[in-house]
Order: structure tokens, then sequence, then C-alpha cells
């Protein structure tokens, strides 16, 4: 079977909320269900943009919907409900996919195997999550996995635990030690902060936001057309230093214990900080691809040509490891290095997570991230692969680069990755 090329025509986003579970009128988004993020997205993509390129809702053959929680209210029904919402065609199939952080890249992964083997000609791919509304809540996990005795009790005890991810981020710095100090992840954070803010005051990401009707932070009653990321403020170094830490050591053996911890740290804390990981969010995404010569017939150009997709797992009690297996595997179907990688993105869930990635592939910080992270723009969980891959595609034209990866680590002890070409350059 010949592979066909596939195209990346068009991607847009929802700006993303600063989610406060405890306080819900805070985040701008804190009346509105994430399924209704997502059909407020799709109905303004198709009827402001995809139409100009004579794209209708009835063209899709198929729609994938990531989220890392689809339970309770963000449940579709097979991806049934947002598309519904959204007023497409009943005859339009959907799909609903969980690989936590990775979902809508694997999502958009499937599409882009569909085109690829020619059962499809055009999908659409989106993810959304609201971190405020179903985080912690619905799930309930196989007690038998907890049994002291089973080989994956600490994986699994990881895979659920309250702050497990956090943990695991932990224990990533721990286990490279050396490495990275606190201060590489900080100052990072502080990049990851003011790299967005530079690019929100030139107003880059207007070519990627599409504005929804949030609530002004506060007041429910009162409406606000959001068009910005809500988390990203201008940082120094002294001050994220400061920030309030989230985790605890494990101290390991291997880097001398608890005593050689605090000798290294200075402090019995973790170094996982708010200064220094991802906040919650709440956000909806969506790209449409293409069989090239079908869109060739349509008169339509490419955001981008997919090049190749990856995936991975790791032991989950260091998840963010997740993207160098997955790259890896990208890599080699695309007979490529990290070498012949323009731009990187790769998902601030934690800057060490990011950092680790970097140290992997000996990769300059001038190649990654460029026009600001996760750390800063948002994280909310199903929707951010589609994000990475879409921003990554502007900033190759903006470049007038031709290589660019995209990846992300997943809950879980997983990870995703999507090369993506620009054919202008």
């Amino acid at each position: 079977m010949e592979m066909k090329d596939v195209w990346l025509i068009d991607y847009a986003r929802t700006a993303f909320s600063r989610s406060r579970p405890k306080t819900p009128e805070r985040d701008v988004f804190g009346n509105k269900r994430g399924d209704e993020i997502l059909a407020d997205l799709l109905i303004k993509f198709f009827d402001e943009k995809l139409a100009n390129k004579g794209i209708e809702k009835k063209d899709m053959e198929e729609v994938s919907i990531g989220v890392a929680a689809g339970v309770l209210e963000s449940w579709t029904y097979g991806g049934r409900t947002p598309i519904f919402l959204a007023g497409f065609p009943v005859d339009v199939p959907s799909f609903f996919i969980d690989r936590q952080c990775g979902s809508a890249g694997s999502g958009m992964h499937v599409g882009i195997m569909e085109i690829m083997t020619g059962h499809s000609k055009c999908v659409l791919a989106t993810g959304f999550e609201h971190m405020g509304r179903e985080r912690g809540k619905g799930v309930t996990p196989n007690l038998k996995m907890m049994d002291k005795k089973s080989k994956y009790y600490r994986s699994y005890l990881d895979m659920i635990t309250a702050f497990s991810m956090i943990q695991t981020a932990q224990k990533l710095y721990e286990e490279e030690v050396p490495t990275f100090t606190k201060e590489d992840l900080d100052k990072f954070g502080v990049r990851s902060h003011n790299l967005t803010i530079k690019s929100q005051e030139e107003g880059w990401f207007k070519g990627e936001i599409i504005p929804i009707e949030g609530h002004v932070e506060g007041n429910i009653e009162e409406p606000l057309m959001v068009d910005r990321d809500m988390n990203a403020r201008k940082s120094k170094l002294e001050t994220v230093s400061k920030l309030p830490r989230l985790s605890k050591p494990f101290y390991l053996k291997k880097n001398g214990g608890r005593k050689g911890y605090i000798e290294r740290e200075g402090t019995k804390d973790g170094v996982i900080s708010v200064g220094n990981s991802s906040p919650l969010n709440a956000g909806a995404t969506a790209a449409v691809l293409m069989d090239a010569e079908e869109a060739k017939k349509k008169g339509l150009e490419p955001l981008a040509k997919i090049v190749s997709i990856g995936w991975g797992a790791v032991d989950p009690s260091v998840m963010g490891r997740g993207p160098v297996p997955a790259t890896k595997k990208a890599l080699a179907y695309a007979g490529l290095k990290a070498e012949d990688i323009d731009y990187w993105e790769i998902n601030e869930a934690f800057c060490i997570v990011t950092l680790n990635c970097m140290d992997k592939f000996n990769l300059p910080w001038d190649k990654v991230n460029v026009m600001g992270g996760s750390t800063a723009i948002g994280h909310p969980l199903g929707s951010t692969m589609i994000r990475l891959t879409g921003t990554l595609a502007r900033i190759l034209k903006d470049k007038k680069a031709k290589y660019g990866v995209a990846n992300a680590c997943c809950g879980g002890g997983q990870g995703v990755a999507t090369i993506i070409e620009n054919l202008d350059a």
C-alpha cells in the first residue's frame, strides 16, 4: 500500500484560562463546561475561519476528542456530545481518546494514519479539558493493584495519588542529579513566562486563538470575550525562586539519601514549585488534517506536512521521561536526527520534563519553546498536543524553518511526538 501525504491544513484554539477549583468564579471559564468550550471553538472555527477555505463540518470523515479526565460532565459519549453541541451532522463519526496529556495528539495520530492508509481524506482532531470542574472527581481506581505484593504496586500508586504528577517530576529531578539544579528549573520557568508575555504583547498568539465568551474574573454574571491566555506574567528569578514548593523529596540512596539531598539542596523540601510547573487550566484545541492530493484539488495550502509520529512508555514514577522514547521512534521512522530539527515544542508540564528532553537530545534553549511554553501559556491536559503542534507549525512558517518536533509526557508513564515539515522552507 502506498502511503499518502498528510497535510495540517489549519489549527485554532481558545485562550487558556487559569482554573482555581476552590474558587471557580475566578476562572473566566468557571461557569462553562469543557464540552461547551470545545463546541464554542468549533462553531467559530468553521463559521469564521474554515468557511473561507471551503471546508464544512459535513466534510469531516472522522472527529477525535482528546480528554485526560473524561468523566462526569467531561464524558463525551464517544465524542458525540461536543460535535452535536457544535452542530455537526449526525453522520459525522467521532471517538473519544485518553492518553492523558497526549490525548489530543493520539487522536490526531489516528486521523493521520487514517489518511495515510486512504481510509479518510479529511479529519478533525480536537481536545479539551476543564481542570477547574472535573479534576479529582469521578475516578475509582482498581484496588487489586494496591496489593503491596504486586510488582506494579509502586507504579500504580504513583499514577493515582493526589499529587502523583508533581512527585514524578521530583523523582525525575533526583534521578538526573547532578545534571540540573532547582535554579535551572526556575530559570526555565522565568523564560517561559517572559517569552509568553513578549509574544502576547506582539500579538503573535492572535494568529491561533479564537475568542469565545467567558465571564469577568470573579463575576460569572458579567460576560467577557476571552482572547488571551490568563496565566502568563512578567517574572524575575529572585521572585520565582521563593514561590511555594509543591513536591517532597525521595532522598534517593544513590545520591546520598536524606543527608546528601539536604546538603545539596540546602533544604528538606522538594524542588517542584508553582514557578517551574504548569498551572491548572481550561481550554480547547482543534486541527484539520487532509490528504495532500485532496487539498490540492481544493486549492488549499498546508500549514505543515506531517512527517512522522511516535509514542512510547516509561516507568510511571518518572513519567516525565516519556517524550524521549516517543521522539526517538518518530525520528527513526522519518530517517532524521535531532540535529536535523530546527524548532521544538516540548510540553512544559514541568520544566524538568522539558530540560531532561533537551539534555537527552542535546538541544540549545534557542530552539525550544521560543514563543513561550506551557508553564505560562497553560496546559489543559487532553488538549495540549494539538496546541504544541499548531504553534510549532506557525513558528516554522515565521522562521522560514523546515522541520519541527512537538512532544509531551503523559500521566501514567507515556509520551507522544509529532514531526512536521514546513513545505515553504
